[in-house]
């Protein structure tokens, strides 16, 4: 190998557009499998009725974003973490979920609150920059709601299957016609993301040397092109199918709902708990 096409030594060879692109569809997927598996584990949420908890999660998060106290935010937020440890949901992928996103869209939100609030000043910079206590307790409030909000969002999209949500949401007299939008969507988006790794992973296969970064743009843009290809006349196909079996705009799930004892407690239990939370 000659000095010009070497890596340097002690450093990683940078990734390629084409390796990269096709590992993050691959992620993708996996993520959507690895949900999928954790909505049947034997849990304490995955067998609760998905209409008591949308209900509850409703509720508890009315509770967060009307509470005017940091404790109880906690409070709710430990109750979350409580939640997944018992629906045998893995902590780590629980809390990365949470707190490795949400600083980088929450906080740089949040960050001018730290300086533009009025109120007395609890640190002070160079150049006339200042936090104020009343900023810095407005960006807690902020931070602290939205990694509790998503917690229990979490909780509920990866304790119950997706058609069982969509099923679910009809007890919020959600239209028909968004939750039919919904369904088609999730479940055609990891079909063109399954179609588009094959594609990527047929096109490597296929090459013989490195391509250049510009190669890259141009076989990424084609590919993206053939992908919309595809996806338009998967559509059509797909809406003449339903049409030859007779749909008629109703979506029907083989699964019944019949709420139990343990429904009625935990959505009594989830309604309580954010009473004395707003309270």
């Amino acid at each position: 190998m000659s000095a010009s096409t070497a890596a340097p030594a002690g450093r990683r060879p940078r990734r390629r557009a084409l390796e990269s692109t096709l590992a993050e569809v691959t992620h993708a997927l996996d993520q959507s499998l690895f949900a999928d598996e954790v909505s049947r584990r034997p849990g304490l949420l995955q067998g609760v009725d998905p209409r008591a908890k949308i209900l509850a999660t409703l509720a508890l998060l009315l509770a967060v974003s009307l509470s005017r106290d940091l404790l109880v935010i906690a409070g709710l937020y430990v109750l979350a973490v409580i939640l997944s440890a018992s629906s045998l949901i893995p902590m780590d992928f629980f809390l990365k979920r949470v707190w490795i996103f949400m600083p980088f869209f929450t906080g740089i939100i949040a960050l001018p609150a730290l300086f533009l609030t009025p109120g007395p000043a609890l640190v002070t910079f160079p150049f006339g920059w200042v936090i104020t206590r009343t900023g810095a307790l407005t960006t807690l409030f902020l931070l602290a709601r939205v990694s509790t909000s998503v917690s229990f969002g979490i909780l509920l999209v990866m304790t119950t299957r997706w058609n069982l949500l969509l099923k679910g949401l009809s007890v919020l007299l959600v239209p028909e016609g968004f939750i039919l939008i919904l369904g088609m969507t999730y479940r055609y988006l990891y079909l063109l993301l399954q179609t588009l790794e094959s594609m990527l992973l047929s096109r490597r296969s296929r090459v013989v040397r490195r391509l250049t970064r510009a190669g890259e743009s141009r076989l990424l843009a084609a590919s993206a092109g053939t992908l919309l290809g595809k996806s338009f006349s998967l559509s059509n196909e797909v809406y003449l199918a339903m049409q030859s079996r007779g749909f008629q705009g109703r979506t029907r799930v083989m699964d019944t709902f019949r709420m139990t004892v343990r429904d009625w407690l935990v959505l009594g239990g989830a309604l309580a708990v954010a009473g004395l939370a707003i309270g």
